[in-house]
């Protein structure tokens, strides 16, 4: 039996409100934390030499001894991808099905953890339980085998929470989502829904992945030599799919990308992809079988620049360069803020006399995100008191909102929320009640952490107007100049090219360093302020920029 308190349940997203990505969410009630998810996000464009961005867990580990565990809703890198990093932290189980476990575990090895970590498979239909929670895993489809929901079971009522999914009559693996399971809530009561509004944008159904498969296997009747397929290494069902359409005509399959050899090996293993050994092949024996007999499956669906497909386009792949008659088919649509990447790419492609597919020019891709009459059903079948949407940028969970008014629910039961932000329900009520400590942490390189705002400004302003050094010693005792100064540039102007501009500025420099030596200032720092003041207002005169100043003072 669930322990029944005063308490109240708090809904504490981490994550993934207002992104796309770095989903986690906390549930508590009295002394126990349950969290949902723990996904990593992708850099943006303003992360220079940023790798990854994991969630602020600060309000995790000050409460690290509630914490009972993570239950995982399906194995996608922003459900998942922040673990290793995370349970260095907080070393709690980890619940989730076979797969989702199988991808956890490979990650764990690589960050030498595994051995120190608790992973608990649970089946669909099966329930984690703790003192105040009981989590029923509930199986749905999406782009990965092995999804599921959520239901929480809470002395307040249960919360449902849906992982991304969709409704497909006709998926892949058999798996149909468990629509008979969610029909039984409507007499349980629902207290809260969570449902994923990535594609809540689009009316109608979403594609079967099914349809998918037969495009698939048309279009390679067509082909003449090669088929390269690019698409993303955690989407198996696609994989598999690619799979069947080559061994019907023959053809033996090559895994090329880092992640696409490793996924595919592990779903291979836990048999959740079916390739006979005779057919599949090493990229180095590609050149051994005639190029019709040949099929290549890639990461780089997002023209990542260092993924395979983008090194291929590129020439840069020491093992797969295009030949005449190589058809390349892009089984993905791009990420928004990749369209340009993979346009690159694609134009690459075609130049060196690649045939190439997108979904633009045929349905290569679908999603495996909910459209709008799915989150209907979603919706009616469910029938919350409450209603949180979550997974999507703020358009999206507004748009949720404004789906779930249209199906009749009361605007005072709809709460959307931003990252941080808590939602306080008890059996009758709901309300937002605060914020804790939420945010980003950006992991560069073995750096996790190391890299916050400022650095990232520089990195900005490098990137823009570059670095100019200046560089002179000072003799202290007579507070001369020794040597120098002397003007290093990076990224801001071409020496060769603008020498009358740095000779300018070096004497600039010189007599500003004069002055500093006549009024005896030997302090560095205002030395140092002196010049980038100087310097500063010198050169953007001259050419409108700012580069970063750095001066540098070696006294003997």
């Amino acid at each position: 039996m669930i322990k029944k308190n005063k308490s109240k349940i708090k809904v504490i997203p981490l994550g993934g409100l207002g992104e796309i990505g770095k989903n986690i969410t906390a549930i508590e009630y009295a002394d126990e934390i349950i969290v949902i998810d723990c996904g990593l996000a992708f850099p943006d464009t303003e992360m220079y030499g940023i790798d990854l961005v994991i969630p602020d867990i600060t309000y995790l580990l000050n409460n690290s001894e509630k914490v009972k565990g993570f239950v995982l809703t399906h194995g996608h890198e922003d459900h998942i991808g922040a673990l290793p990093y995370i349970l260095k932290q907080l070393n709690v189980p980890v619940y989730g099905t076979k797969l989702t476990l199988g991808l956890v575990k490979s990650k764990l090895e690589e960050h030498n953890m595994l051995s120190d970590c608790t992973l608990v498979e649970v089946k669909p239909r099966e329930e984690v339980k703790t003192e105040n929670f009981r989590v029923e895993f509930i199986r749905t489809c999406h782009s990965i085998s092995d999804a599921c929901a959520l239901a929480i079971h809470t002395p307040e009522g249960i919360i449902v929470h849906t992982g991304d999914f969709k409704i497909d009559y006709t998926p892949i693996d058999g798996e149909l989502i468990d629509l008979q399971r969610f029909s039984r809530f409507v007499k349980q009561k629902v207290l809260l829904l969570m449902a994923d509004s990535t594609n809540v944008e689009r009316p109608g159904y979403t594609v079967s992945e099914k349809i998918i498969g037969e495009n698939l296997t048309r279009i390679f009747g067509t082909a003449k030599g090669r088929v390269i397929v690019a698409s993303f290494a955690s989407n198996i069902n696609r994989v598999q799919q690619i799979i069947n359409s080559s061994l019907s005509y023959g053809r033996k399959i090559a895994f090329s990308g880092r992640s696409m050899e490793k996924i595919s090996n592990i779903a291979i293993e836990l048999g959740y992809m079916h390739l006979p050994e005779d057919q599949l092949i090493s990229v180095d024996d590609i050149n051994k079988y005639p190029s019709d007999k040949v099929t290549i499956i890639t990461t780089g669906s997002q023209g990542e620049p260092m993924a395979a497909l983008s090194r291929i386009a590129y020439s840069s792949h020491k093992k797969i360069t295009i030949e005449k008659g190589d058809l390349i088919i892009i089984s993905a649509s791009p990420i928004p803020g990749n369209q340009r990447l993979i346009s690159k790419v694609i134009d690459e492609l075609f130049k060196k006399g690649a045939e190439v597919i997108y979904n633009a020019l045929e349905e290569v891709h679908v999603s495996g995100h909910a459209c709008q009459e799915e989150l209907k059903i979603m919706h009616t079948l469910v029938k919350p008191k409450f209603f949180m949407p979550v997974h999507g940028e703020y358009r999206h969970l507004k748009q949720h909102e404004l789906l779930a008014k249209k199906l009749g629910m009361d605007s005072k039961n709809i709460f959307v929320l931003e990252t941080g932000q808590v939602l306080e329900l008890s059996r009758n009520s709901a309300k937002k009640s605060g914020t804790v400590t939420s945010g980003s942490i950006m992991v560069d390189g073995l750096g996790i952490g190391d890299v916050g705002n400022i650095v990232l400004r520089d990195r900005k302003h490098l990137s823009q107007d570059g670095i100019l050094t200046v560089v002179v010693t000072i003799d202290k005792a007579s507070s001369s100049i020794i040597s120098g100064p002397e003007i290093i540039t990076r990224g801001f102007v071409y020496v060769k090219e603008s020498g009358n501009l740095l000779n300018e500025a070096t004497a600039l420099v010189k007599s500003e360093l004069d002055t500093c030596m006549e009024k005896k200032i030997t302090e560095w720092s205002i030395i140092k302020s002196n010049i980038k003041r100087t310097l500063g207002i010198f050169l953007y005169n001259k050419t409108g920029r700012k580069p970063i100043i750095l001066p540098i003072i070696m006294e003997i």
